[in-house]
């Protein structure tokens, strides 16, 4: 299953967190963007349980994090440029 991440980062701990989120298996996708979050991040998880093992216990425990949102993929029609089969 795929989650999409958006993450609020003090500024002061951006750099520091991208290196330490970089390194995560889990997250397949890292984005740092302009708006109201700071980082979208698109996390590749075996099932919910693992997904929320992953937020609550690696991605939230974070220095720096002020909140989160996120979005759980339901279905991907398009990824990397491919259209995928239905």
């Amino acid at each position: 299953m795929l989650v999409i991440i958006n993450l609020y980062v003090e500024a002061k701990h951006l750099e520091s967190l991208v290196d330490e989120l970089k390194q995560m298996p889990e997250v397949v996708d890292l984005f740092e963007v302009t708006g109201d979050q700071d980082l979208v991040l698109i996390v590749e998880a075996e099932s919910i349980e693992h997904f929320r093992s992953v937020l609550v216990k690696r991605i939230l425990k974070k220095q720096g994090i002020n909140g989160s949102n996120s979005l759980v993929v339901l279905h991907t029609h398009k990824r990397m440029g491919r259209l995928l089969e239905e």
